[in-house]
């Protein structure tokens, strides 16, 4: 979810390689050899993108808010028994808030 809200801030470069490795769950091996990178390279690149995912959301929270707006969204639509609050509730829930 961090990589969601603040992977476009990734260069070019980390973003290609982290998205092989998080959504193609390629190894290090094969990404070591497309990039022709050492394997440690890779390791290394992987762990300083989720510190700098992890840096962005320790001061924009972005994420955090985000889990708890949908959480109150959902709370609203069990709440109310009006049909309009609970389509608008579950439409903010569905797209994300």
């Amino acid at each position: 979810m961090l990589y969601d809200f603040y992977g476009e801030l990734l260069t070019d470069h980390q973003k290609t390689i982290y998205e092989d490795a998080i959504y193609q769950d390629y190894s290090l091996s094969e990404l070591a050899g497309q990039y022709n990178i050492s394997r440690q390279g890779v390791h290394d690149l992987l762990r300083r993108c989720d510190k700098i995912l992890e840096g962005y959301e320790d001061k924009l929270h972005l994420v955090e808010r985000f889990l708890v707006l949908k959480e109150k969204a959902t709370m609203i639509e069990k709440m109310t028994n009006d049909d309009n609050i609970r389509k608008l509730a579950k439409e903010m829930i569905e797209y994300g808030i």
